[in-house]
């Protein structure tokens, strides 16, 4: 994605006792772990981190870490989990990243994987179920939940898009990535229920090569964080209001059709793409956290519930009741949609560059 040069400044919040930061939750998909941190105090007096850089928060409970509240990566702590193979118990920090580095100071973070695409490259080439063979290309970008090539048919295929397209995207997730324990990931299921729902990518075909479980997709164009950038890191008020009412109009179908989205954000809404019939259109992607806020036999909402200890999301956009840890409904995708339309109007949060303490006890 392109380099985001922000001249705005990022600020910190400074000499703030843990305690009086009401945040406790942690946070998607790919475990890379913390280790656990001994009880110590940041520089600076009475145990606040004084200074630049990131310090150790004194408070309730000992070893507390301290991240900025500046990226938009999408994480979830799990409890109970060993670090570096240790023991569990005690105060620990356990963060799995999912899609972006925590880092955002002037650029758009790009994805991060586990590590699967060193041990196994991809294949040259793929062919799944009955789908026409495809060259694996150039990579459009790697997350918690795989890796995105290029495809191009191998013979055939004059479309722009479709079944008979001759570029798709193609989708790449390891057998030992954290989602594929028992089979196919998740998110096959949640994109075999929502094909041909409004503003949803089609899913042409899927099945596993070698290590590889492989979707095949239409490939789509720029999402709003690449426009953004190219139009100077601004975006007018006109242009966010047709946004807004085409991202409500998503939304709508999908939680029509019982899900909610989980991970609503300025990178997970691509345009179609260029020169084709669908090029102004709007497209939500990346279904990895998405989940069920109706039981699919009775209708009913599913059951409430609270865990503090876990968080599910991208911090940044992330709604309130997430950062609790609560179960997440279709009011959550509103509310980071009301953060990502604030961010392209304005170019930042208001709680860019805060700092979050997280606090864990086994």
């Amino acid at each position: 994605m392109p380099e985001l040069r922000s001249g705005v400044r990022q600020s910190r919040l400074k000499s703030r006792k843990a305690e009086d930061l009401d945040v406790q939750d942690p946070a998607e998909n790919l475990a890379v772990a913390a280790p656990t941190v001994a009880g110590k105090r940041g520089r600076g007096r009475g145990g606040r981190g004084g200074g630049r850089g990131r310090g150790r928060a004194g408070g309730r409970g000992r070893g507390v870490p301290v991240i900025d509240l500046d990226p938009d990566q999408p994480f979830e702590v799990l409890p109970g989990a060993g670090v570096g193979g240790g023991a569990v118990g005690g105060p620990q920090r356990i963060e799995e990243f999912a899609d972006k580095a925590v880092k955002m100071d002037g650029a758009s973070p790009d994805k991060i994987g586990g590590g699967e695409d060193d041990a196994s490259p991809v294949p040259e080439k793929v062919q799944v179920g009955h789908s026409p063979q495809y060259k694996v290309e150039r990579k459009l970008g790697k997350g918690g939940f795989g890796q995105v090539y290029v495809g191009r048919r191998v013979s055939g295929g004059t479309e722009r898009t479709g079944p008979d397209a001759y570029e798709v995207a193609l989708k790449f997730e390891h057998r030992n990535s954290k989602g594929c324990n028992y089979g196919p990931p998740y998110e096959w299921q949640v994109y075999s229920s929502l094909n041909g729902c409004y503003g949803i990518p089609w899913v042409h075909y899927k099945g596993r090569q070698g290590d590889y479980y492989v979707l095949v997709m239409d490939i789509l164009g720029p999402s709003l964080w690449d426009v953004w950038n190219s139009l100077g890191q601004t975006m007018t008020p006109s242009m966010v209001a047709c946004i807004a009412v085409e991202a409500i109009s998503i939304l709508e179908k999908l939680h029509a059709k019982g899900f909610v989205h989980g991970d609503v954000k300025p990178e997970n809404f691509l345009l179609g793409q260029p020169g084709s019939p669908d090029e102004k259109k709007l497209f939500l992607i990346d279904l990895g956290l998405a989940s069920r806020w109706k039981e699919t036999s009775s209708g009913q909402h599913v059951d409430y519930d609270q865990r503090p200890d876990i968080f599910r999301g991208t911090i940044r956009y992330a709604s309130v009741h997430a950062h609790l840890g609560r179960t997440g409904s279709r009011r959550d995708d509103l509310e980071s949609l009301a953060y990502t339309l604030i961010f392209l109007l304005r170019g930042r949060l208001p709680w860019q560059g805060y700092q979050v303490f997280f606090f864990f006890f086994g």
